[in-house]
């Protein structure tokens, strides 16, 4: 599904589980994990109730450079993140801004990268989420 630039798909795993692929994808693809923001455990911290909420941040400079060598207002985009939610019914979900989407939020045409970068976040999330089929 897709919403105003934004993908989200169901995950086949427990939100922790999900977590874990997820940042071995992101290691397997070469990528740096920056940050992850458990916005859960903020919302515990102040007293309040969250269901698993989980933001990881992650890229590399190589890509994000060439990015903002485009358009630096892209900067305010990255690094990249994936998101990983749980929802009332205990449901595991992964959503990511959707890289062509942000190409155009900030000018970027016909950049052969943004198909480039579009393809990896698919398979990342894909690979996160997804049975292995072996």
């Amino acid at each position: 599904m897709t919403i105003e630039g934004l993908i989200t798909i169901a995950s086949s795993f427990a939100t922790q589980d999900t977590l874990a692929r997820l940042e071995n994808e992101i290691a397997a693809f070469g990528l740096t994990v920056f940050a992850r923001i458990d916005h859960a455990a903020g919302a515990a911290a102040a007293g309040l109730v969250l269901r698993p909420t989980v933001v990881v941040i992650f890229g590399n400079a190589k890509g994000g450079t060439a990015l903002m060598q485009i358009t630096q207002t892209i900067g305010i985009d990255l690094p990249l993140k994936m998101l990983v939610h749980e929802d009332g019914g205990g449901k595991t979900w992964l959503s990511y801004n959707d890289s062509r989407w942000l190409a155009a939020r900030h000018g970027i045409i016909d950049a052969p990268m943004t198909e480039k970068l579009a393809v990896m976040l698919s398979q990342i999330a894909f690979n996160a989420t997804q049975h292995d089929p072996r």
